[in-house]
């Protein structure tokens, strides 16, 4: 278990499912990622510029502007190749949590970052399979908010590529229905133990 997100657990919660996500897909969607046609565009124009400087006359005088412009330029190029080299430790500082009251993640690169969602303010919950979800059987589990973000937005919090997506949905499924039952649910003046609904959520 990731020792960061088991520290975020309270001692009356219950873990319902953890792992990570499928590490073939994870660095496979890494590689073709949306940003690799850009920065595969980007170089070709751009070595195309450097090669025709190569062959115009003063190089000296050339290369001294060439070399630091073009390193510059090349920005994209270097961020597709940085996130495709750092997959692996990426996907290393990946976790998921689920417990019986909320979802904990944990991500990052060079700093790790937690996040976690009580199943109480989340409103929908997606299942959501792309063409290599599907080329290697896994899925996503998009969870939204019933809050906004500090910038107004929708808070969304996905759990990524995992083998076994069905039962995690399921999961996931049922925990926020029943505990957004019982909030919603006015009767009974929230005791221990909701009657409304026949949820088996107690607490």
């Amino acid at each position: 278990m990731n020792n960061d997100l088991k520290q975020m657990i309270t001692n009356n919660e219950k873990i319902m499912w953890e792992g990570r996500p499928n590490k073939k897909c994870y660095i496979f969607e890494s590689i073709f990622n949306p940003l690799m046609p850009f920065a595969l565009i980007w170089a070709i124009i751009d070595f195309a510029f450097i090669g025709f400087s190569f062959t115009a006359q003063n190089q000296d005088g050339m290369l001294l502007f060439i070399i630091p412009f073009f390193a510059l330029h090349l920005m994209p190029v270097w961020l597709y190749l940085g996130g495709v080299l750092l997959c692996r430790k990426k996907y290393k500082n990946t976790y998921y949590i689920v417990t019986d009251k909320a979802i904990y993640i944990s991500q990052g690169v060079i700093t790790k970052r937690i996040q976690t969602k009580p199943f109480a303010e989340m409103s929908h919950i997606d299942l959501h399979r792309g063409i290599f979800d599907q080329m290697f059987n896994v899925g996503d589990i998009v969870c939204t908010s019933n809050q906004h973000s500090i910038n107004g937005t929708v808070d969304i919090i996905n759990i990524e590529s995992v083998s076994n997506y069905t039962d995690v949905f399921n999961i996931i499924k049922k925990l926020q229905q029943d505990i957004y039952s019982d909030i919603m649910y006015p009767n009974d003046k929230r005791p221990a133990e909701n009657h409304g609904y026949n949820t088996k959520y107690k607490g």
